[in-house]
């Protein structure tokens, strides 16, 4: 029975955030997880012990509440975009043409998802579904090293960043997903953080340049739509969409001849990290996170590019480029702390109407 002072349960009990929910018992030190709950509910694992009196053994036992499946993809997803984000850094100090770049990078990123798909048993697949992801993969690779020769680096990221545009364009045409206010807002609010970042930059720029950059939008907004295809598997379609962008820019490396210490190891980096490692966790992320949110929290990243640009060499940033970036973070936060809870409040009332029928 439970104590007169504390309305801890006994150690026969079980306990958790919800009566009859608990995965643990007091003063178990070995208790094993039960099955994994809802996207939008917390996993409960014991993170360390506290004393426990009521078993009298100078028992330890303590549970706590971490990330759900849904916020792991979200976490997933900006840390892919943290990644994608140094890419200004490594490029910056590489002396060679943007689809030798592009190639070079993508040989190492092979490497890393060839790596990934071996260690985690997944089985390279091919169909036309896929396939259909990997062109967007290779478009965005291309593209937008294509646009970044012929228009301005602000012209390129701005106009790539129409993504999420794209995103609830296409899954309102092709998944009649109709796009809710608060996405629609977050969509507004993040472009308008943008262009203010850039508006000072912004130029005519080449024309050919701009419609490349703007098709560059489309394409990654097909990244995000990886998981949503039918028999879809959006790490070989990353696979196969970075082969295919080693093949396309192959003619271009093998003209260079300026292969510097700094050259290759900035290469080494990008492949590694800036695709290679990003494409993983997006891939991942994307399970649990919608195409709508992720293209959102990818926000981040024409921001933070340019401002690492900035810390590290010096380059500076005007005050309305400052107020772009508030902007921009201020949005994603605030979009995915409404729907944390959402999802929270949702969650809540489906587990007591669960508890009520019970």
């Amino acid at each position: 029975m439970n104590t007169p002072w504390s309305s801890r349960p006994n150690r026969l009990s079980a306990v958790g955030d919800r009566p009859g929910r608990a995965r643990y018992r007091a003063g178990a030190k070995c208790s094993p997880r039960s099955a994994p709950r809802g996207t939008d509910e917390p996993e409960v694992v014991p993170r360390y012990y506290a004393l426990c009196p009521v078993s009298g053994q100078g028992d330890f036992c303590k549970e706590v509440i971490v990330l759900s499946a849904r916020q792991r993809g979200t976490l997933c997803v900006f840390l892919a975009a943290v990644l994608y984000s140094i890419g200004g850094l490594c490029i910056k100090v590489i002396p060679w043409n943007g689809l030798s770049i592009n190639s070079a990078r993508n040989v190492v990123a092979l490497l890393v998802v060839g790596g990934y798909l071996a260690v985690s048993g997944h089985r390279l697949r091919l169909n036309r579904w896929i396939a259909l992801g990997a062109v967007s993969v290779c478009g965005t690779n291309v593209l937008f090293s294509m646009a970044n020769k012929l228009t301005t680096a602000a012209n390129t990221i701005v106009l790539q960043f129409t993504a999420p545009i794209f995103v609830i364009l296409l899954a309102v045409l092709f998944w009649r997903k109709k796009p809710e206010r608060l996405d629609l807002a977050a969509c507004a609010l993040v472009l308008a953080g943008v262009v203010c970042f850039f508006v000072d930059s912004l130029e005519m720029g080449g024309m050919l340049g701009n419609v490349l950059a703007l098709i560059s939008g489309l394409s990654y907004a097909g990244v995000f739509l990886l998981n949503d295809l039918p028999d879809a598997d959006p790490i070989s379609s990353v696979f196969w969409g970075d082969a295919a962008s080693v093949v396309i820019g192959l003619p271009f490396l093998l003209r260079e001849t300026a292969f510097t210490p700094t050259a290759v190891v900035s290469v080494v980096i990008l492949g590694a990290f800036q695709v290679g490692l990003a494409y993983v966790l997006m891939c991942i992320g994307l399970r649990t996170t919608p195409a709508v949110t992720a293209s959102l929290i990818s926000g981040i990243e024409p921001v933070l590019n340019p401002v690492l640009v900035a810390v590290f060499y010096g380059e500076e940033i005007g005050h309305l480029a400052l107020v772009g970036a508030v902007i921009v973070v201020a949005s994603v936060v605030g979009y995915n702390v409404i729907r944390g809870r959402r999802a929270a409040a949702g969650g809540a009332e489906a587990g007591t109407s669960a508890d009520t029928a019970l």
